[in-house]
């Protein structure tokens, strides 16, 4: 493959970045030969035009029939059915959800930091197979080595930290939000009952903060610091864009699902805790889920396994439980904005948005709506 230059400036001409306001501004990578050939950029708030879907598309096809010859000729070269990804295009989930479909592979694995941010991990794995000469998987009498079965290897926070950041953001217990609505603040008690209430709220058309453990490395918030709702309304794909992330209508929300029961509701069961494949939903389920089901009756599913998440696993079973549906709505922690880390970054996106409840370890701030005024 190579690159032709003549539509490209990055390397003769270099590409101006600026950081005002601390948000990085990316000048144009392409020289104007590219529009002469594919038409006028999209500038940014430009209306989204039938060109511009046609001209995605396009690029997704392109890049699947160059991905799945390129799959297809190391596995001819290596009888290998078994494939790891890694780069920024391994986590292109749409691609990697119709390899099983396109080619003979078999078992397919993509760590959750796929990107530049992976390069941390191959750079420690190396230093500890090569240079200390660390232990392998299935080596060395058999000792099971390190497995990345799950991202949570961010930060945590305890629950005294949490209740200083709410004592520090709502003064008083029972204060008012930047809606100046009433904002309570309750301790859950166990964790069976924690998954009770929030399944019931979530049910009930509730859109839930769910702030818990370590944050996840990569770009997928999974059931850490996630935004959580009921996937069988029609409607909550709108009502999550009105009151919280006022994002493009095309950009879709994720299922995240009880990882015994992804056949149930799809047509594959190989498991995907990372969210980086799109499996068609089965044609008899898809009515049941609309606010997580894209337009070609696919989804972008994270399988969600007892023993890596049990708490994020007990809220998903309380809700199949309560409505026959073993998958809630799952999208990233935050209006506009990176991913919250921190118990201060969860309480500012609730109290600025219109989130109801929000769930931090064991304790629930909910926001009650707002009474009529009485007349004078």
């Amino acid at each position: 493959f190579r690159l032709d230059l003549r539509y490209f400036r990055h390397l003769s001409q270099g590409v101006d970045m600026s950081w005002d306001d601390g948000a990085p501004t990316l000048g144009a990578v392409f020289t104007p030969r590219l529009e002469e050939l594919l038409g006028p950029a999209r500038r940014s708030g430009d209306e989204l035009t039938q060109r511009h879907k046609d001209l995605a598309a396009s690029l997704q096809r392109v890049y699947e029939e160059r991905f799945f010859a390129l799959v297809r000729a190391l596995a001819k070269t290596t009888g290998e059915t078994r494939l790891v990804l890694a780069g920024g295009c391994a986590m292109n989930s749409l691609a990697n959800g119709r390899l099983f479909a396109e080619t003979d592979v078999r078992e397919v694995y993509v760590q959750a930091a796929a990107g530049d941010a992976g390069t941390a991990l191959g750079a420690a794995l190396y230093l500890h197979h090569a240079v200390l000469n660390g232990k392998r998987n299935g080596k060395q009498g058999g000792e099971r080595g390190f497995v990345m079965d799950h991202c949570y290897w961010g930060p945590e926070y305890d629950e005294p930290a949490i209740r200083r950041a709410i004592a520090e953001g709502i003064p008083e217990s029972g204060g008012r939000d930047g809606h100046h609505c009433e904002v309570t603040v309750e301790t859950a008690g166990d964790e069976d009952r924690l998954a009770e209430a929030t399944a019931e709220a979530i049910a009930r058309g509730e859109v839930v903060g769910w702030y818990q453990g370590r944050s996840e490395w990569g770009p997928r918030a999974l059931g850490n610091r996630s935004i959580l709702a009921d996937p069988r309304r029609p409607d909550m794909k709108d009502l999550l864009n009105r009151k919280i992330k006022r994002r493009e209508s095309f950009r879709p929300f994720a299922p995240s699902i009880l990882e015994e029961r992804t056949g149930d509701w799809f047509t594959l069961s190989y498991p995907d805790p990372f969210m980086i494949k799109v499996y068609p939903i089965r044609p008899e389920k898809r009515a049941e889920i609309p606010a997580v089901t894209h337009v070609d009756g696919t989804g972008r599913l994270q399988t969600v396994s007892r023993r890596t998440n049990p708490r994020y696993w007990k809220l998903i079973d309380a809700f199949g439980r309560r409505t026959g549906v073993p998958i809630v709505l799952n999208t990233s922690f935050n209006e506009n904005e990176p991913i919250v880390n921190t118990p201060e970054e969860a309480l500012d996106c609730f109290l600025r948005t219109r989130m109801d409840r929000l769930v931090m370890g064991d304790v629930v701030l909910v926001r009650q709506p707002r009474q009529a005024r009485e007349p004078r």
